[in-house]
């Protein structure tokens, strides 16, 4: 008989960026976390659920299975929406888990080579400089502006090249206006001055959604805030850190953590759920570095989301009344991650006359997930689908969101059913508010 072969696998996991055992070994797999997991919900399977997941994390921990494409598939269907963090008894960091197994992934994945000039590209070359992305969207506006997209639209000639590149240019944001910069200027106050804020300008959204960015920072002044928008600021690096890029996504953290602390402010308020997620966990992900570690943690300590914020100081409300039904989606890194659902919904409901009807699952993932809605475009799209069925079912107006990621792919859902229904966020309807005054 031939002797078992007792070799482990090559691939394991390793280095400072591995899972940390003792937050792999808390999983005790009760089962809380399956009904809260959009990807157990949609499959059924073990494998795609936090449980499952983890897992096979323990699996490849202990040697028994190694890292490779079978494996990793399950992790990459993850979503990272950190909805099974709420859920789970045992307080087990899953998006902590979640996020160094991805980065462990990334060692040994065997991408093509277009893949990696694509990631090299966006992800390190271009997202982490706002100069570099404001050309990519530039030269997007343009297109538009000059009729190709519809041209080329109409000829069919993408969908001939891929039909996945066709979907993702009907996918493409919507560019509002002129793009809101960070220049190192300030929104002053007011009335009675209550507060100095820095606002985080972030990457994507400044530049595709430019004029909601500065009804953030009127919002922040009409409530007694001089609102300071610091030079030299950088992307937050959550969506390096949710494609295993740690190495990229420290180094803008370490950027942000100079430009934010030495700005003296009083509170760094930030306006996408996702960012706020991220700098709130600066202190984690620079807990290994000797010149950053204490820093992070006191930047992280002032991070607020803008909700909460205005909630805290608290809220001046509005007197403008708008005749609006208005349903809400939680986005998960706001629900989730940074456990805030009242702040929202009490800043809706001091507007007058506007009416909050509740969706069912408001906060059930849309598909959105950062890279998610390109890189598992088809499961992204199932999401979607069972997301805009309880958008559809509340009949309102308007469709509030706090997230740009969420604000792209419903405004995409939206379009696609054809449902006159718009896509605003909380802070638009609050400006607007004032502004009917």
């Amino acid at each position: 008989m031939a002797a078992a072969d007792t070799r482990r696998p090559t691939a394991l996991f390793d280095g400072p960026d591995a899972p940390a055992e003792q937050d792999l070994y808390k999983c005790v797999h009760c089962g809380f976390c399956l009904q809260a997991c959009p990807t157990y919900v949609q499959t059924g399977l073990e494998t795609e659920s936090p449980r499952g997941r983890i897992a096979l994390m323990k699996a490849v921990n202990e040697g028994r299975i190694g890292i490779t494409p079978t494996v990793t598939k399950h992790w990459d269907l993850c979503i990272k929406c950190r909805a099974c963090e709420p859920a789970c008894p045992s307080g087990v960091p899953y998006g902590k888990l979640i996020e160094a197994t991805v980065s462990q992934v990334e060692r040994y994945r065997r991408s093509s080579l277009l893949r990696r000039l694509a990631e090299s590209l966006l992800l390190r070359r271009v997202l982490p400089h706002p100069r570099r992305l404001g050309v990519l969207v530039a030269i997007l506006r343009m297109y538009r502006r000059l009729g190709l997209e519809t041209a080329v639209t109409k000829t069919g000639i993408v969908r001939l090249v891929s039909s996945r590149l066709a979907e993702l240019q009907e996918s493409a944001p919507e560019i509002a206006g002129a793009p809101f910069k960070a220049t190192g200027q300030v929104v002053p106050a007011i009335g009675q001055k209550r507060a100095r804020v820095a606002l985080l300008s972030g990457c994507v959204m400044p530049l595709v959604q430019g004029p909601q960015m500065d009804a953030v920072s009127r919002v922040l002044a009409r409530n007694g805030c001089d609102v300071l928008v610091p030079k030299g600021q950088a992307c937050c690096g959550a969506i390096n850190s949710h494609v295993g890029d740690l190495g990229t996504a420290r180094r803008l953290a370490r950027r942000n953590t100079d430009v934010f602390l030495d700005s003296g402010v009083d509170v760094v308020v930030v306006a996408s759920a996702g960012c706020g997620a991220r700098m709130k966990d600066y202190g984690e992900l620079l807990r290994d570095d000797p010149l950053y570690a204490k820093s992070g943690e006191r930047l992280s300590a002032i991070v607020k989301d803008v909700h909460e914020f205005l909630a805290e100081l608290p809220l001046i409300p509005p007197e403008g009344r708008l005749p609006y039904k208005v349903t809400y989606q939680d986005p998960c890194h706001l629900s989730h991650a940074q456990r805030i659902t009242e702040a929202p919904r009490q800043i809706l409901r001091s507007i007058p006359n506007l009416e909050l009807v509740e969706m069912a699952d408001s906060t059930r993932c849309c598909g959105a997930g950062g890279t998610y809605s390109i890189t598992q475009r088809e499961f992204s799209s199932r999401l979607l689908d069972t997301k805009m069925a309880a958008v559809n079912a509340t009949s309102a107006d308007v469709l509030a969101v706090a997230n740009p990621g969420c604000h792209i792919q419903l405004t995409t859902g939206l379009r696609r059913d054809s449902t006159p229904m718009k896509v605003r966020y909380i802070t638009d309807l609050l400006d607007e508010a004032y502004n009917a005054e």
